[in-house]
């Protein structure tokens, strides 16, 4: 009989809400759980409390009440510095407005999570060797030509490009888990199926857990557990959720 591992994520009892906003949003849950190495689909559109969840995940926001647990830490009873050594050690981060530093080079802006996180520069090292050897690798795949614009500030490239450089700056370091927020929402239809493939690769080459959101339900069938964030929290109605 397997045994089963205790959740990579978990929530219970969450309640939230932006103290100092004028309006009144508030967002409540009851019950969330991640495993090792399930891949999470959150159906959810403008207003539905995405940004909010995913930031009680990361640790960049804290619960007025309620446990947040990652990796078996309860981060919610954290310092703020210690909840960014959980993110940096342990989550690939995909940001739906990608986050890149627009006075570094595209091989740079990869390579960053290392320079934050020795646990996820020694995987690297241990794995592949080299750390640009891997930054090129994970470029490459996701279909941007190193040779051409490797050296490159992010600033000087298309909204696609910057999409696909903020995806491989996520996965570099084999984290354990990863986030997506509306990751191909910037990609044409051949560079959505390349993008999905690598990201599914990915997760699976270390076992890695993975949540992402987005509003296009076409997606959501590769997806080993589908839901709508409507369903899973609440939200007060008279607020306008970021």
């Amino acid at each position: 009989m397997a045994i089963k591992s205790d959740p990579v994520i978990k929530l219970q009892n969450i309640a939230f809400s932006y103290e100092q906003r004028k309006d009144s949003f508030s967002l409540d849950l009851d019950h969330l759980e991640l495993a090792k190495g399930e891949k999470l689909f959150l159906a959810g559109a403008s207003g539905s409390g995405k940004s909010t969840l995913l930031g009680l995940i990361c640790g960049t926001l804290v619960p007025q009440k309620g446990e947040i647990h990652i990796l078996g830490t309860e981060i919610s009873a954290l310092s703020s510095s210690a909840r960014d050594r959980i993110r940096a050690d342990h989550f690939g981060i995909i940001f739906q407005m990608f986050n890149l530093l627009p006075y570094l080079s595209i091989l740079d802006n990869v390579l960053l999570p290392l320079s934050f996180s020795k646990s996820r520069k020694a995987a690297v090292e241990k794995k592949s060797g080299n750390s640009t050897a891997e930054a090129h690798r994970l470029l490459s795949a996701l279909g941007v030509d190193v040779k051409q614009f490797g050296h490159q500030k992010t600033s000087d490239l298309s909204v696609g490009q910057q999409q696909r450089v903020a995806a491989a700056r996520a996965f570099i370091g084999f984290p354990e888990i990863i986030i997506a927020d509306e990751p191909t929402s910037s990609l044409d239809e051949g560079r959505q199926a390349k993008f999905m493939q690598l990201l599914f690769e990915e997760a699976e080459k270390t076992g890695a857990s993975l949540i992402m959101v987005s509003h296009d339900n076409r997606l959501a069938k590769r997806f080993d557990r589908v839901l709508a964030l409507e369903d899973l929290c609440r939200i007060s109605p008279e607020a306008v959720a970021p």
